[in-house]
């Protein structure tokens, strides 16, 4: 099977135990993790061949990442080493009535200062049949926005399926461009875009009509689609555009579905009533890794939805960035067995 290559910074998490604020830490759990590579540990964790294309510091922190990766079998042989440090980020889990917060140190890290040539990509995409990347990569510098942009106009001209995870991030977009200026030269060269509830429009100004995001309650998949039209028009090359679906009751409590518009037709998922959340950080990533091993397992994309949302669900009950979640696990519970009850 051809390999899936995925493009993006990833970085030490560190978190204090528990559900501890910030003020109350004395040590943090050690995570190592960021949007692309997520997906790439997922899609290896389902057994397909994927490579994960990064700059990491050359120190025992930068390889530390890099070990992490390969233990999750992620391929690393394209890994640049050079810049002075692994970009932190310091994640407080939240609950109940409690947002979790992060905080990002990543100023000036390896990868922020990548610059365009340093990657062979004709060589990366040999024998790769898809490419993923995501909002943060280009958000983190001019540079790496450009790096990002190189990637896909050569995974365009090889044949190469391209996707994105729109993952607007306004904590992240402070180097001199809005997100409305650099993604839509990005975007146009994708074939599968995905995006959560207000994705669409940080980014591009398409927003559903009537919906309020924090109003704690299911998301109406109805009220979305017309957000898939809107992209998939904004984007031509676009084949199939796709929406996580959040309900924020609380912290601990969401509900979770999505839709897929292929153009012709709109696939809904089951929605998921998740009422005691381990991690959310991760959850769309993977999502996405369990869209791509779906629409590549598989040409229905019925099944490639409900399998990433499944996926993504049991994904929050797992802690760290990562979704450690089988095949197996998986389609047990889009066979409809959610009883959590002990494998003996």
């Amino acid at each position: 099977m051809k390999k899936i290559v995925t493009f993006g910074e990833i970085m030490l998490r560190l978190t204090p135990p528990g559900w501890k604020r910030f003020s109350q830490a004395t040590n943090f759990d050690v995570v190592y993790g960021g949007g692309e590579s997520n997906v790439a540990v997922s899609l290896a964790n389902y057994g397909l061949p994927v490579e994960f294309v990064t700059r990491l510091p050359d120190n025992d922190i930068g390889r530390c990442a890099q070990m992490e990766l390969r233990k999750r079998n992620v391929g690393t042989s394209d890994t640049l080493f050079g810049g002075d440090r692994l970009g932190i980020y310091f994640l407080e889990i939240g609950a109940v009535n409690r947002g979790s917060k992060v905080v990002y140190d990543r100023s000036h890290s390896a990868f922020s200062s990548i610059e365009p040539g340093m990657v062979d990509w004709e060589k990366v995409f040999q024998d790769s049949q898809w490419f993923h990347w995501t909002g943060i990569t280009p958000a983190i510098s001019a540079s790496a926005a450009a790096v990002c942009l190189e990637a896909i106009q050569t995974a365009n001209r090889m044949g190469v399926t391209v996707s994105t995870d729109l993952n607007y991030r306004s904590k992240l977009w402070k180097w001199g461009k809005p997100a409305s200026e650099v993604m839509p030269a990005l975007v146009e060269g994708c074939d599968v875009i995905l995006g959560n509830e207000e994705d669409a429009e940080k980014h591009f100004g398409i927003a559903p009509q009537g919906v309020d995001i924090h109003q704690g309650e299911s998301m109406d998949s109805k009220a979305y689609e017309s957000v898939c039209q809107q992209l998939m028009e904004r984007f031509p090359r676009a084949k199939k555009v796709i929406i996580t679906l959040r309900g924020s009751i609380s912290a601990s409590h969401n509900t979770w579905s999505g839709i897929l518009y292929d153009g012709q037709q709109f696939y809904t998922a089951p929605t998921y009533n998740i009422t005691h959340i381990v991690d959310r950080v991760g959850g769309g990533d993977s999502f996405m890794g369990g869209l791509i091993y779906g629409l590549i397992q598989q040409e229905d994309p019925q099944y490639a939805l409900n399998f990433a949302v499944a996926a993504s669900c049991l994904k929050h009950t797992i802690y760290g960035d990562a979704n450690l979640a089988t095949v197996a696990e998986v389609e047990k519970l889009l066979a409809g067995d959610a009883s959590g009850r002990v494998a003996r």
